[in-house]
């Protein structure tokens, strides 16, 4: 027997045939998460809501640099945490990009001093380092007590790592010289070990060296002054005949080439993918409120419909695009079902996408745009940077270009 018009309209509409929209996860991907990756996720948001938050903004002013936070994460087994052993936590790729949304729901330089520790620093001795350098470097990274940075990045070369000035002259008796310069580099000036990318000489390929500080003609010197990422401090490297010796420098699992230093920096990227998302999110939270608060016209602004469009445009991306991260997390984590054109399609878009709406979200504020207590405004700033390092939108575009065209477009 047919069920009626009427009845199936009824049936429809029953409250008991739908679940109840979860505004915090509005397609459900957080039901998917294991019980370590949930309570790792709360822990990561305890610590940087309840230490973090609150000294952001005069980090922000002074563009300081404060030696407990990294020590802190590294008691939390946040640091290196996808590494196995040496002191790291081993936990799920999900879980790494779950740390670094919660560090950037705060700061975007707090994600990217974690990022850097962990995925280029931590991640580059991890993969291609001797077992003595990983003895030597990793456990105290782990731990905060050694500070790490990457240095790829050229004063002349950028979007085009393979025009490298830096190079390395096998001196024959088992140590090199390294000449060069890097710039826009995330801790160095508090580095204890730096992770260095240089030309050799002998057969014009790029190779991988370790540089401790102190080590004679290494200098670190800050970049001041810069109007994005003020909470974590930036540099340049400079190199002036800098000795280093054979067995203890050089990263002797690194391949030849750019492929080494491009597969620490996917794995960076994939973390940035869920921090700008995460950055995003504290927009929304803020926008949202202030327009609950706010009245004009003798209602508030949340009940206006251009700014409820703003609030509803922001949350779907943000709840789309923590979807995808979620489905590339478990592709990492299956060994060999993920691709680095996946990654450079979640970078692009949720740095593309987290930009773009924090900066709509940023007009509900009206003239406190300019106030530097709103954290959306400390994130609208971040994260113009954010959308351009580690590969910029327009770079991610063409290696997504070549992969569906089969047509390099680089030059």
């Amino acid at each position: 027997m047919q069920a009626r018009p009427s009845e199936l309209i009824r049936l429809r509409r029953s409250p008991a045939a739908f679940c109840k929209f979860d505004v915090e996860d509005p397609l459900g991907w957080q039901k998917s998460l294991t019980d370590e990756e949930q309570a790792i996720s709360e822990t990561a948001r305890s610590f940087c809501q309840e230490t973090l938050q609150p000294k952001v903004l005069e980090m922000w002013r002074k563009e300081s640099w404060d030696p407990t936070i990294l020590t802190s994460l590294g008691e939390l087994g946040l640091l290196g945490p996808t590494i196995n052993g040496y002191g790291c936590a081993g936990v799920s790729n999900v879980a790494y990009g779950l740390i670094t949304r919660e560090l950037e729901r705060v700061d975007s330089g707090f994600r990217s001093m974690m990022s850097v520790q962990s995925s280029l620093a931590m991640g580059a001795i991890n993969q291609f380092g001797s077992e003595a350098q990983k003895e030597k470097y990793l456990p105290r990274m782990a731990k905060g007590e050694l500070v790490g940075c990457f240095g790829l990045t050229e004063p002349n070369h950028g979007s085009d790592p393979a025009g490298m000035e830096t190079v390395a002259e096998d001196k024959g008796d088992g140590t090199f010289v390294l000449n060069g310069s890097k710039t826009w580099i995330s801790s160095s000036p508090y580095a204890d070990v730096c992770v260095i990318w240089a030309r050799c000489k002998w057969d014009d390929k790029v190779r991988g060296f370790l540089v401790d500080k102190g080590t004679k003609g290494l200098s670190c010197p800050p970049i001041k002054n810069k109007i994005q990422l003020r909470a974590s401090v930036t540099g340049s490297i400079f190199l002036e005949d800098v000795v280093v010796k054979r067995d203890e420098s050089l990263l002797p699992l690194a391949r030849p080439g750019l492929g080494s230093p491009f597969e620490c920096l996917n794995s960076a990227r994939y973390g940035i993918a869920w921090g700008a998302l995460g950055a995003l999110e504290s927009c929304i939270t803020e926008s949202t409120q202030y327009a609950l608060d706010r009245k004009q016209f003798k209602k508030p602004l949340a009940a206006f419909q251009l700014v409820q469009k703003k609030i509803v445009d922001a949350h779907t991306e943000a709840a789309l695009g923590f979807a995808g991260c979620m489905l590339l997390g478990r592709a990492k984590d299956n060994k060999g079902e993920w691709c680095p054109q996946q990654v450079s399609m979640l970078k692009r878009n949720s740095t593309r996408k987290a930009l773009e709406h924090a900066r709509i979200l940023q007009e509900i504020l009206g003239g406190n745009c300019s106030a530097d207590e709103y954290g959306l405004n400390r994130h609208v700033a971040n994260l113009g940077v954010v959308n351009t390092y580690e590969g910029t939108s327009d770079i991610h575009a063409l290696i997504l270009g070549q992969a569906i065209t089969g047509h390099q477009a680089f030059f």
